[in-house]
């Protein structure tokens, strides 16, 4: 999924690490990087942080429940 505008970025990471299965942010030359795993957070986000706001990335979650919480998350921005 495509997940845009991201301006709670705590938010969204509390969101990641209370999701049961993996999620994987998917980078510009396809690799995957496992989003539950801190370094990979750190790493991600140096890459892609710009102004306070990450303008769009791609998300895989494996598990429905984790689905819906990170698709609440989009629509609330809680």
């Amino acid at each position: 999924m495509k997940v845009t505008n991201i301006t709670n970025i705590n938010g969204f990471f509390k969101v990641v690490d209370s999701c049961k299965g993996k999620v994987e942010l998917v980078t510009g030359e396809g690799d995957r990087l496992n989003l539950k795993s801190k370094l990979c957070q750190y790493v991600s986000m140096a890459n892609i942080f710009s102004n306070g706001e990450i303008p769009e990335l791609e998300v895989i979650a494996y598990e429905r429940e984790d689905i819906d919480k990170l698709i609440n998350f989009m629509m609330d921005g809680e």
